[in-house]
């Protein structure tokens, strides 16, 4: 398959409250974030039911957290490579654009469900409760370190001194 690094578009806007999602083709996690775009927190994971409902259901969240652009983790190789899920991803995407309305972003989702799993064990959840939360965890994670790589302003530590 063909080598596509995930988008890192500008298109998405910079203040307001932005979606995180980790596509599945069962469940999708769902995360959001503050409207200064600082912090991510888990959701919810949602099923999928059909076209109708699942578009009613994220027209209707995305209206109640004021959402304004969404971020859908792409499944990518170790290699860099694009998988047969990122193909998935993007054609879910663009239906999800289409629904909403809103701007979408694809970024790597390489090792969030992995961190996700280490950070719910660290939890001493049951399994039960683990795969519960995991889908929203890792969309938090994504969501995390997109706004992380898109910070413009890295500050400086300051001098002990000052």
């Amino acid at each position: 398959m063909e080598s596509n690094e995930p988008s890192q578009n500008e298109h998405l806007p910079t203040r307001g409250r932005l979606a995180g999602i980790d596509f599945g083709t069962v469940r999708i996690g769902v995360s959001i974030c503050d409207p200064g775009q600082q912090f991510a927190s888990p959701l919810e994971n949602y099923t999928r039911c059909n076209e109708k409902l699942d578009g009613e259901f994220f027209q209707k969240l995305f209206s109640e957290e004021q959402i304004v652009g969404v971020v859908i983790g792409l499944p990518i190789h170790l290699s860099g490579d694009e998988s047969q899920k990122s193909a998935e991803a993007r054609q879910w995407g663009k239906w999800l654009q289409d629904v909403t309305g809103l701007p979408i972003e694809y970024f790597d989702e390489r090792f969030t469900s992995v961190m996700a799993e280490d950070f719910l064990l660290a939890a001493d959840l049951t399994k039960k409760k683990r795969k519960a939360r995991m889908d929203k965890v890792a969309a938090q994670i994504l969501l995390s370190t997109y706004l992380e790589s898109n910070r413009t302003e890295t500050k400086k530590p300051q001098s002990l001194d000052d």
